[in-house]
């Protein structure tokens, strides 16, 4: 007996549950006829709700007509059912799947072939996972004819909106049956509808090897940003061939050779690795730190800041740039720390910052230093002599480039006769050897810009440092130092400027809320007498002190309380200081919110209240009230109310200074 084809299956369905795709025309029909725009053109008011109770009856009965079909008429509503024009009927093809038995491989072709060109949506997965429980149903040798119509539907399911766990299960399940051999590589591993994954499919060949097969079905069994143990050493069984270890060399090396694509400016970003591929990408980040491969860390460092959001182009993947992140910390040496030390100023998204907190925590940890400590030694040179120039020979031309002091990188020339420029010469404006140089200069920026950022935060702590530790982490240290030499360090109870202190002593930063009045205004009128330049206020610092009034209430400041002040302006202030925040809104985090900001290196917290005052047109919120100021001290993984009077002046007095900033540069008048 000739077997059908699958066009033919196709076709007889049609004739088969033609009673179906009339009743779904007809409810279409009655819902065309029940919208606003036919009342609008004459209908009678209440037409539309008798058409639209039709339509919903004509729908009921046909759901139950179809839960009465079996055998070949239910298969046939089924392959009906599955038509991109019915992809509202998701609920009734799930129907016609759950009581449908006797499929052959041809009428599961047929539906295939249908669902083909249909859009999936995140619902659609109830229905997906009995089709693929129905194709896992046939031997090998039923399945050839499966393969070419589900293929598609792997593609389609890997860029479908599904839900992550679901998604997976399902790509896992038709990979079972795309699959001919046990020994070959899954099709749902590696799925190449991004560049990583071509490039990786493409290394591979169409028949890998049964040991990368085992290496790469392994690496997908990353489920987080850090592996277990047991997952560790099996890796390290797996990578000893050597192509196993050109494979993930591969693998790292391709991340930073694929854009995302989609529009620059973020209307339609694709990520780097497809969703469905992430856990595999997280593996193979894991096996070349387990590997130590070569150029690991600026390769980890560039992929957490392009999936982390920091660079243009592709969309975040906080699974991505959360592993690359884990990695890095696990990763020995100053490059390391450097790296982490970069993208704890780069990255802003507060889940991947917490992730370089932890790393940093971790790899402080392994050296028996604290977090701060190992930030300070990781601040990277840039390649600056110890007087902070670096010189190149560019031509006949030698440049110079110069951290002047804490704001300033100076790139001058100097000729052949020994002349000094600082115009670029005319024979240097297009060599490569220049661009370069200042591609560094960028850098030295950059690391200026952070340290100064850095220290000025450590105006909170209390930390101490021995004369030697100083000396070469700051005063010497050919970036810090610039930032170091105008700042004003307590040495034996008083101030010096860091050519002022003495070997023997125990420095820390000085900040006025812990002097006396006399002495702040020694060192204003020593400031500027002597013209110094210093990188933050510090001399000239506001000094904010607990009031009579504060003492009274005790645990929370009312200084700034009811002061109104404009929304737009608070939040970007509160952002640019780096305070957390959430939504203030009617529809989104409700009328009121709160910020807070860590100080003292996290020992110390400061937060505030703030509600809406006022809203302007589409709803959009102009203004918000202000409310008690409260600290906090950590206390494990939780906080604790403390009350002002034990808050550390230099913790009290920034916490103060910031809200103080928020009511006066974004108040409105009244």
């Amino acid at each position: 007996m000739r077997e059908f084809t699958v066009d033919e299956v196709i076709a007889a369905a049609s004739v088969s549950a033609g009673w179906l795709l009339e009743a779904v025309a007809r409810e279409r029909e009655l819902e065309s006829r029940s919208n606003p725009g036919a009342r609008l053109a004459g209908w009678e008011e209440g037409h539309g709700g008798r058409t639209s109770r039709q339509a919903r009856r004509v729908r009921a009965d046909m759901v139950r007509r179809l839960s009465r079909e079996s055998g070949a008429a239910r298969r046939a509503a089924a392959i009906c059912l599955a038509r991109p024009s019915l992809s509202g009927y998701s609920e009734e093809l799930d129907l016609a799947l759950s009581g449908s038995k006797g499929w052959t491989a041809v009428e599961l072709a047929a539906l295939l072939s249908v669902v083909r060109s249909r859009e999936l949506c995140y619902w659609d997965d109830v229905w997906l996972s009995r089709v693929a429980e129905l194709a896992l149903g046939f031997d090998a040798e039923e399945r050839a004819v499966l393969r070419e119509p589900i293929t598609p539907l792997l593609w389609a399911v890997a860029d479908s909106g599904i839900e992550v766990v679901r998604r997976r299960e399902l790509e896992r399940a038709i990979g079972e049956v795309l699959r001919r051999d046990p020994g070959e590589l899954s099709p749902s591993v590696l799925i190449p509808l991004d560049g990583w994954a071509v490039i990786l499919r493409g290394h591979l060949g169409d028949v890998p090897p049964p040991h990368l097969v085992r290496l790469v079905d392994h690496l997908c069994e990353v489920r987080g940003p850090r592996p277990a143990k047991k997952w560790r050493a099996r890796c390290l069984e797996l990578l000893r061939p050597a192509d196993a270890g050109e494979l993930v060399r591969v693998a790292l090396a391709a991340f930073d050779h694929v854009s995302g694509g989609g529009d620059p400016d973020g209307g339609d970003l694709r990520p780097i690795v497809l969703d469905s591929n992430v856990d595999t990408a997280r593996g193979f980040v894991w096996a070349a730190v387990l590997l130590r491969t070569g150029g690991l860390v600026p390769a980890l460092t560039e992929l957490a800041l392009r999936a982390g959001g920091v660079r243009p182009g592709v969309r975040e993947d906080l699974k991505l740039a959360g592993a690359a992140i884990n990695a890095l910390g696990d990763c020995e040496g100053p490059d390391a720390m450097t790296a982490l030390w970069r993208l704890q100023r780069s990255i802003r998204h507060r889940a991947l910052r917490k992730q370089v907190g932890t790393a940093l925590d971790a790899a402080a940890g392994r050296q028996g230093i604290t977090p701060g400590q190992l930030l300070e030694r990781g601040v990277p040179d840039h390649g600056l002599a110890p007087d902070g120039t670096l010189t190149r020979t560019i031509g006949d031309w030698t440049a110079v480039l110069a951290v002047e002091d804490a704001m300033t990188v100076r790139l001058g020339f100097r000729a052949p006769d020994g002349t000094t420029v600082r115009a670029v010469p005319a024979e240097l404006r297009e060599s490569g050897d220049l661009r370069a140089l200042r591609a560094v200069r960028k850098e030295i920026r950059r690391t200026l810009s952070a340290e100064r950022a850095r220290l000025e935060g450590l105006l909170t702590t209390d930390r101490t440092w021995t004369y030697e530790e100083w000396a070469r982490h700051y005063r010497d240290h050919p970036i810090t130092g610039a930032v170091t030499r105008a700042l004003i360090w307590e040495a034996g109870g008083e101030g010096h400027l860091s050519g002022g202190a003495v070997p023997e002593a125990t420095l820390r930063l000085w900040h006025p809320a812990r002097a006396r009045p006399a002495e702040v205004t020694a060192w204003r009128e020593e400031v500027t007498e002597r013209r110094l330049r210093q990188p933050f206020k510090q001399a000239f610092r506001e000094v904010y002190l607990p009031t009579p009034a504060e003492e009274e209430t005790r645990v929370h400041s009312d200084r700034f309380a009811a002061r109104i002040v404009g929304h737009p302006r608070l939040y970007a202030l509160l952002k640019e200081r780096g305070w957390r925040t959430g939504l203030l809104g009617s529809f989104s985090g409700g009328p009121g919110a709160e910020a807070a900001k860590e100080l003292a290196e996290g020992a110390w917290r400061v937060r505030f209240g703030y509600e809406t005052a006022g809203a302007g047109e589409r709803y959009e919120l102009t203004r918000a009230v202000i409310g008690q100021v409260r600290f906090e001290r950590c206390d494990g993984r939780s906080w604790r109310g403390t009350e002002l009077a034990r808050v550390p002046p230099p913790v009290f007095s920034e916490g103060m200074r910031d809200v103080d900033l928020f009511v006066t540069v974004a108040a409105v008048p009244e």
